[in-house]
Formats: structure tokens, sequence, C-alpha cells
């Protein structure tokens, strides 16, 4: 992968096989030639943020993992990043598409599918709020459809957000849907859930999460919540 270093991690995730993951090898990694990440206003500084491991991720990769699965489900990761929930899904058989803005994010997943003898994801381009644009020219590769179950970790990241993904959730989640969402303790929560609640989805739970991070005994425990949101198909939806 010319421009960029990476490594490989074995990531522990309970209730599959280890995973072998390719991430970019530090947060000092940045390449975007044709101007592709800055025109979906990722910049310099937040370029590398989809290619790294993060503790909310592997919590709910971890989670789905002892989900069942349903044949007839279908599972949507937003912001997916390197996708360990999506490749997590895959490994089990759901019916899961990722999706996020970063121009390189489908490119790792098709890597660390291949590190792991899985078939390739199914992957469509997903961005919401201001920034948001139409920038794949093929049309069929932008996302558009609904989905019965949405995941996604770490995504209130600023004040915007919650106005904005809830209603991102709301235009691609079918009339009847559950919602998860790892969040690490970020604040915007309560606000979250007033805008989630305006698309007809109630918050059904709000567990505290204080696993030790699988990937490092050592460090601290994690802190942060698993929020599931429930939406009956009563009028609501796209």
């Amino acid at each position: 992968m010319p421009g960029y270093r990476t490594k490989l991690e074995s990531i522990a995730i309970a209730g599959v096989k280890n995973l072998v993951i390719r991430s970019l090898l530090d947060r000092q990694q940045f390449h975007d030639p044709q101007g592709v990440a800055l025109r979906r206003g990722i910049n310099s500084a937040t370029w590398p943020l989809f290619g790294m491991i993060w503790p909310s991720g592997i919590q709910l990769a971890t989670r789905l993992a002892s989900r069942p699965v349903c044949a007839n489900e279908r599972i949507l990761e937003i912001g997916c990043g390197l996708g360990l929930a999506s490749l997590v899904a895959q490994h089990r058989g759901a019916r899961i598409t990722a999706s996020d803005c970063h121009p390189l994010a489908e490119t790792f997943l098709d890597e660390n599918a291949r590190l792991n003898d899985l078939p390739l994801l199914r992957y469509k381009y997903g961005q919401w709020g201001s920034q948001a644009v139409a920038d794949p020219e093929d049309d069929t590769a932008v996302l558009a459809s609904q989905y019965d179950l949405i995941i996604g970790s770490d995504l209130l990241y600023d004040r915007d957000m919650p106005k904005d993904l809830a209603q991102f959730i709301d235009r691609h989640a079918a009339p009847q849907a559950e919602v998860w969402l790892v969040d690490p303790n970020r604040g915007h929560r309560p606000a979250f859930n007033r805008h989630m609640a305006t698309h007809g989805f109630v918050l059904a739970a709000d567990e505290r999460l204080n696993d030790q991070p699988p990937e490092a005994a050592s460090a601290d425990p994690y802190k942060g919540r698993l929020l599931v949101y429930h939406r009956k198909a009563q009028g609501f939806g796209n």
C-alpha cells in the first residue's frame, strides 16, 4: 500500500477466532494525492483515524459476536473505519454492509477480509452532516438501502453529530429497526437521545461497558456505554 506505512495486529474477539488486521502504523500517516479525502471534509489531522484500532470498535465487535445470526436480517455498520464488527459479522455468516466516507476504508476492508480468509464485504460510501458529498462517480457505490440493524462506534465526537447522525440513521433504517451505538462517554448522548426520539427511536438500553480491553490486559478498563434503540413500524422511516 504505497504512500503510508501499515502494521499487522492480532485482535482477540470473544466468540470468534482472532482477527489479523492491517492498520496504519501510527497517527502520523497521510496520503491524499488526488484530494479525495479533502473534498469529503477529511483533513490531514483526521485522515489516519479511520485506519486505527479503537477500543470502542473492539467493544462493538465483541457484542456483535455474541448476537444470534438471523438469515433475513440486514445489518449496516456506519463509520466503520477498519470494520472490526463487520468482519466479525461476515465471519459468522450475517448479512452485513460496511459503510464509511474515507476513500481508503474499502481497500483496508478488502485486505483484512483476505487476511482472514473471508469473502469480500459489501461496502458503500456513506457520510452525514455538512461535509456529506456525492463524491463517488458510480451511484451504485453510495449507500441508499434501509437496514434492520444499524451499528456504529465512537461516532458522537462533536456537538453537531447528534442531529446529523440521527438524521442519517433515520434515512437508512427500516420502518422497524434496531440501532446499536458504542459511545466512550464523549458527552453528547443526551442530545443524541433527543434527536433519535424525533425519528421514532426509543432508547431501550443504556448499558455501562467497563470491560478490560482485549488488546491490552495492562491498560485501564474501557469506560463507555452501549446504547440500544428500537423503532416500531408506525409511520416512521423514508
